[in-house]
């Protein structure tokens, strides 16, 4: 999964290089876009509630976490692709709104289980306490 997780990334950020993006605080811009609408927090904002310092916040997401932040970029790729944005501002819209679609879906799914899909726990504990079952 981890492979496919990196695809997903790459073929995101080409399609914003695509679309004019160059500036690394613009990706910054985007990627938090997506990550508020699709988990409600901003990235730094994740990484705080996970506890993390300079950890991946996507290595220490769990698996229906990461599903998630994976149908929010390639819903933005393919919207991206279909709108051909000419500006950053389009940029950033089409990225919210593929974050949406995938916040929806998380709704859905905390509707149906009945508890946040949004853990507080990283890889690290995650890992840690299935070693110890």
């Amino acid at each position: 999964m981890i492979l496919k997780t990196i695809e997903v990334r790459k073929e995101l950020t080409d399609e914003w290089n695509r679309a004019g993006v160059e500036k690394q605080s613009d990706y910054a811009i985007l990627t938090n876009e997506l990550t508020k609408a699709w988990a409600g927090k901003t990235v730094k904002e994740y990484k705080e509630f996970k506890n993390l310092k300079k950890e991946s916040l996507r290595d220490n997401m769990s698996n229906l976490e990461l599903v998630l932040n994976m149908l929010a970029e390639a819903t933005t790729t393919e919207i991206s692709k279909n709108e051909n944005p000419k500006t950053f501002i389009h940029s950033k819209k089409i990225a919210k709104y593929g974050g949406t679609i995938a916040g929806k879906t998380r709704k859905n799914i905390e509707k149906k289980i009945g508890k946040s899909v949004i853990r507080k726990e990283n890889y690290l504990h995650l890992a840690e306490k299935k070693r110890l079952q």
